[in-house]
């Protein structure tokens, strides 16, 4: 059974489950959706709580004599199963499918997984999983969702704020909804139910970013270079390195140059996706960058780079004045406006 993040609550509240689980990249959202089972399964008397974690020397056998154990006290047990890489392996795998076709009524059991990719998502062991559990998939919060969350998230606490105050602390927490979360926290404590000014939000929210370099070429891809300029300065500010940012960057162009070029020779830009393994957000991003980043943009990106490279290097590099970071930012805006 499939059930939405936000259907857990009013679900939990008629009914408890043999078998949840929750896969998820955003972390504050899938430990508040683990932590809402946990409360449910106390209430309904899992008193004892087991926690086992995949690791390299972990024995699905753990798991097995887990379920199969008699709590000391005849009490009823919560079992959390984490997955932290979600690849349990071939032995996990059957163990996955052995373990969804005999739960003990005695039990129950939480399985976290991070966001599964398209190939492993297929996986008999998921299928099993997703037809004898409550199967939670949290779908990441993107950039463009990110003021409206907080909105959310700040009327819960009786507080409102304006668009320009949403987009300020969305900047500020760039990819990080656990630092949204404090912030909003913060602000609940500091002022009453009500709409904040932005000077308010301004005085009290930190700027939290915590920047990503692979998560430049999201900068890239929208064709947005105020957000790119923003990352490329926060990354530079907390002394990143250089080689890894241009890696990233030139490994994007690279990607869109052998899309580009399969597209010119006539191959659909939906197998030319699975070819290159591209799915998720990104793949959706891909097809309107594609339009707007012409063919040979992109093939003076991949120029530039070597150039940039060399710059790094402490090498004479043609085509760019003052330092590295600047030809970097030179080079990342010149896919970005395509």
């Amino acid at each position: 059974m499939q059930l939405r993040v936000d259907a857990l609550e009013g679900h939990l509240a008629k009914t408890i489950a043999p078998l949840y689980v929750i896969s998820s990249d955003e972390h504050l959202l899938a430990l508040e959706a683990a932590d809402k089972i946990r409360r449910a399964a106390r209430a309904n008397g899992y008193s004892e709580r087991d926690v086992l974690t995949v690791e390299r020397t972990f024995k699905w056998g753990e798991l097995l004599a887990a379920n199969q154990a008699l709590s000391l006290f005849g009490d009823k047990k919560l079992i959390e199963l984490r997955i932290p890489t979600g690849k349990p392996g071939k032995d996990g795998g059957a163990a996955l499918q052995s373990y969804a076709k005999d739960l003990s009524p005695d039990n129950l059991t939480l399985i976290t997984l991070p966001k599964l990719d398209w190939q492993t998502a297929k996986a008999a062991w998921v299928g099993a999983l997703q037809q004898a559990a409550v199967y939670i998939d949290i779908p990441a919060v993107e950039r463009p969702q990110l003021p409206g969350w907080i909105g959310t998230r700040l009327a819960a606490h009786g507080l409102s704020a304006d668009r320009q105050s949403l987009d300020f602390i969305a900047d500020r927490v760039e990819g990080n909804l656990l630092a949204a979360h404090q912030e909003i926290q913060k602000l609940a404590l500091l002022h009453d139910p009500g709409k904040l000014t932005f000077e308010q939000v301004h005085d009290a929210v930190l700027n939290v970013a915590r920047y990503d370099v692979f998560k430049l070429s999201e900068a890239m891809l929208a064709g947005d270079p105020a957000r790119l300029v923003r990352m490329l300065e926060g990354l530079k500010g907390e002394g990143e390195a250089l080689p890894l940012v241009l890696w990233a960057v030139a490994e994007e162009i690279r990607t869109l140059l052998k899309l580009k070029s399969g597209m010119a020779q006539g191959r659909p830009l939906g197998v030319l996706l699975k070819e290159h393994r591209i799915w998720g957000p990104r793949e959706r991003m891909m097809e309107p960058a594609l339009r707007r980043i012409s063919l040979p943009t992109l093939e003076g990106a991949m120029r530039d780079a070597a150039q940039v490279d060399k710059m790094i290097k402490g090498l004479r590099a043609k085509g760019f004045a003052g330092d590295a970071w600047d030809a970097m930012l030179q080079l990342a805006l010149k896919v970005t406006r395509g």
